[in-house]
């Protein structure tokens, strides 16, 4: 493991397992009576987010790998079965430590967001549609950017330019990206007045921007062929280039476009460490000084 790998790691690892202290209702409950883990949940979660820097797609190949690179930094590891089992099981705890540590980052505050979408195919056949435990939330629908049609979610983002997600949800790829924005800030309770909004053409809707304008949230976005001119043309164009590369880092550089995933909570535990492995990068960046913009990946992933 690289020195900056290391370093973030370690410190994940520690931050981790000083919010469970705080919070011990976040871990996964167990039994009363039982045999207690030689890997702690910060450790898990930890190995799960250099897993996602290192862009394995395979837990089997991972292990491996593991065992024969990481038990300097991780004495005890847990086969195939037992980590599956265990992160299938800690995926409202990943959430909650997304939550804290986007809200540690200093870019948090920022007063602009960006928003977009994008697909995540859960299967290519008819049978795998008939016979998946994801039919019902999986969906088909289009993707403009490739010109096809998909089976699968839409992971619903929204960041702030430095590339820190604020807030996300998987949804079906039919579901309407405009509700599901205005319910993520409504859910989290994020609305703070003076706030803007920058999203593509897809977000276009009256009722959607009266629904963020009450929240005193102005939206920005371009302009369609038989609209007039709208205020703040200017900023989506080169802002489009950051939500492009936003989206693309868990789908591509953090293998979410590979996730094997086949079930609902075996997905669910892949897009969080998707989501938790760039939210952990740019804090240790952003809280420790690093040089380079806050959302690379690339000193990690090697």
């Amino acid at each position: 493991m690289n020195p900056r790998l290391d370093t973030l790691a370690t410190a994940l690892y520690v931050r981790i397992d000083d919010l469970l202290a705080e919070n011990p209702g976040w871990a996964p409950q167990r039994p009363a009576v039982g045999i207690k883990p030689e890997l702690a949940d910060a450790g898990l979660v930890a190995l799960a987010v250099v897993s996602a820097l290192l862009g394995f797609d395979s837990e089997s190949r991972f292990v491996c790998y593991a065992k024969a690179h990481l038990r300097p930094w991780f004495p005890y590891l847990p086969n195939r079965d037992g980590c599956n089992k265990r992160l299938r099981r800690s995926g409202e705890m990943i959430a909650r430590v997304v939550e804290r540590l986007a809200c540690e980052c200093p870019c948090w505050s920022d007063d602009v967001w960006l928003a977009d979408s994008t697909p995540i195919g859960c299967g290519r056949s008819r049978q795998t549609r008939r016979r998946s435990e994801l039919a019902g939330w999986a969906q088909y629908g289009y993707s403009a950017s490739r010109s096809r049609w998909f089976w699968g979610l839409r992971l619903h983002l929204l960041t702030t330019p430095a590339g820190l997600p604020a807030a996300f949800a998987p949804a079906g790829a039919k579901a309407d990206e405009r509700e599901i924005c205005a319910d993520m800030i409504a859910s989290a309770g994020l609305a703070r007045p003076g706030q803007t909004l920058i999203a593509g053409k897809g977000y276009r809707s009256a009722q959607f921007e009266a629904r963020l304008a009450q929240a005193g949230i102005t939206v920005i976005r371009p302009a369609t062929k038989k609209e007039p001119s709208r205020p703040g043309a200017r900023f989506p164009r080169p802002l489009r280039q950051i939500i492009e590369s936003v989206n693309n880092t868990p789908k591509t550089q953090l293998s979410l476009e590979r996730h094997r995933g086949r079930t609902r909570a075996g997905v669910a535990v892949r897009i969080l460490t998707r989501i938790l492995a760039p939210t952990a990068a740019i804090w240790h960046n952003q809280t420790t000084h690093q040089p380079g913009p806050a959302r690379s990946l690339t000193t990690y992933d090697h």
